[in-house]
């Protein structure tokens, strides 16, 4: 659980599940050119920008430099069953169109309804790292039948990802090494064991990456969604983004709010805080999450962690110190550590249909054996059988490394700090308070800074924001709902990370109605689980 600002997808295998249950059928290197108009801002004591800045939006006529990536013409290809794949140009540097290019890859499901096709509507999951490709064919023929009927489904790699230039950093058993490093360290030797980890996989992507890594900002996604908007014959962009993907959604709704069509951001960020306020509050998010999954769990026959709330933290609690001292043994030659015990646990706060799995593998756990929480620790960073990884954790560190200055410079300032997050969080601020020191050693300078995003003139953009969301606080829905002239907050009482798609069918009632008609809820609505 490594990333810095850890805006996690669902993974792919588990988005189609919830899919399918929702029975949906109805140093310093090269950096990019800042393209905000944010500046440095000052900061309040629990790191909350005081003055944020708002994205400012880039003239609406295409510059000329760039009139040949707008005048491309999609090839596209069939990939898999009913599923058509296409790659185009972008440029390396939008500041610099001639110094080099980018190929990115997308695909798409053609709508189903022929003449009464209202466009492309592009799908984001998340990550930053999320493969928007294999989201889509994992889950488009899992959306509304209305949705399905009107919009080809598309996916677009954003850059750094998946089948668009990925980003590369460790190998296999190195990647192994990096997710089992002791993230809570006691000592001096444990600090600089968790720096040299930090440091390792820094270097890893800078060699095999290169001046690549200064180039895989949100802002320049964004507009490499612009180009692809284009290259699809649309006039505006019709857009869900899931996670990290309203982050993405919001930035390309600031620099061109003249085109953005029907834009669902379910689970929002908040681009007006800093990395440390970011990391702080989706502590709490997570320990938000932990408090519901413990009151379902004592109510059962078959939870490992005592009878009440406050047994059950305090059973975490001790069983996380345990694998402190001694990993546990698994299934196979490799050990469960606290890290990976405490990601496994995270992971299962991304969907309610994941609780029964935790609650078996915590008791197997204090039996002595690790290996459902390995699994559940594997499942969260996609790790494959054979050992290997996809891009998504390498992608996630350069994104977000680029996005926002490091929250902390040294091990001093992270330790500083972790008491306050202990208080945001008993159970994982101090690991995530730690965990925020990688991008100290990031050898690409951070391009991006906290921001307010306005989209003035933008259409009505619905922000999608679930209570007790463990990864994307409902604060920061609330938040960006505010932020955005146009924004309509519609609020899901429940668990889980996002809400469209989940088999609730108000929410997933009021959102098709919006992208199918465009009549976007009042602010204010309200969906119970």
């Amino acid at each position: 659980m490594r990333a810095v600002r850890q805006t996690r997808f669902v993974p792919a295998a588990v988005a189609a599940a919830a899919m399918l249950l929702a029975g949906c059928s109805s140093g310093t290197g090269p950096s990019a050119a800042p393209t905000t108009s944010a500046t440095s801002s000052s900061s309040s004591s629990d790191g909350v920008p005081a003055v944020a800045a708002p994205l400012a939006p880039l003239p609406t006529a295409i510059p000329a430099a760039l009139a040949t990536y707008y005048a491309q013409k999609l090839s596209w290809n069939s990939c898999d069953e009913e599923f058509e794949c296409t790659t185009f140009k972008v440029p390396l540097d939008y500041e610099h169109p001639g110094s080099g290019e980018l190929t990115l890859s997308a695909a798409r499901k053609r709508a189903t309804g022929g003449v009464d096709r209202l466009g492309s509507l592009v799908l984001n999951p998340g990550g930053p790292g999320g493969s928007a490709v294999e989201y889509v064919e994992s889950v488009a023929k899992g959306y509304d039948s209305g949705v399905r009927a009107a919009y080809d489904l598309v996916g677009l790699d954003p850059r750094g990802v998946g089948r668009s230039s990925p980003v590369t950093c460790l190998g296999g058993d190195r990647m192994d090494a990096y997710t089992a490093i002791d993230i809570t360290p006691d000592d001096q030797a444990e600090k600089d064991a968790l720096v040299a980890a930090d440091k390792e996989f820094a270097a890893a992507c800078q060699q095999k990456s290169g001046t690549f890594l200064g180039h895989v900002s949100t802002v320049e996604s964004a507009r490499d969604m612009d180009v692809l908007r284009a290259l699809l014959g649309d006039d505006k962009l019709h857009y869900l983004g899931k996670s990290y993907g309203t982050f993405l959604g919001a930035t390309y709704a600031g620099l061109y709010p003249s085109r953005v069509g029907r834009m669902v951001l379910d689970g929002a960020m908040d681009p007006s805080l800093d990395a440390m306020a970011g990391n702080k509050a989706q502590a709490g998010g997570f320990e938000t999450a932990w408090a519901a999954f413990a009151k379902d769990c004592v109510k059962r026959d078959d939870c490992p962690l005592g009878t009440n709330e406050k047994q059950a933290g305090e059973q975490l609690d001790a069983l996380f110190k345990q694998l402190d001292a001694k990993p546990l043994t698994t299934d196979s030659s490799r050990r469960l550590t606290e890290s990976q015990a405490t990601t496994g646990v995270i992971q299962a706060m991304y969907a309610e249909f994941l609780w029964p799995q935790l609650r078996t593998a915590l008791t197997t756990a204090k039996a002595g054996d690790g290996t459902g929480l390995l699994k559940l620790s594997d499942d969260y960073y996609e790790r494959s059988s054979d050992g290997t990884y996809p891009n998504l954790m390498f992608a996630n560190m350069a994104v977000n490394c680029l996005d926002l200055p490091a929250p902390f410079a040294t091990p001093d300032e992270a330790a500083r700090a972790v008491p306050d997050f202990e208080k945001t969080s008993p159970h994982f601020g101090r690991d995530m308070a730690w965990m925020a020191l990688a991008c100290a050693y990031w050898p690409v300078r951070p391009t991006g800074v906290p921001h307010t995003v306005r989209a003035a003139g933008a259409a009505p953009i619905v922000v999608v924001g679930t209570t007790r969301d463990p990864a994307t606080p409902y604060a920061w829905s609330q938040s960006l709902a505010t932020q955005l002239d146009s924004g309509r907050l519609l609020t899901y009482e429940g668990d889980g990370h996002t809400a469209y798609g989940r088999r609730n069918g108000c929410i997933d009632g009021a959102v098709n109605r919006y992208l199918l008609g465009g009549d976007a809820p009042a602010t204010g609505t309200r969906c119970a689980k």
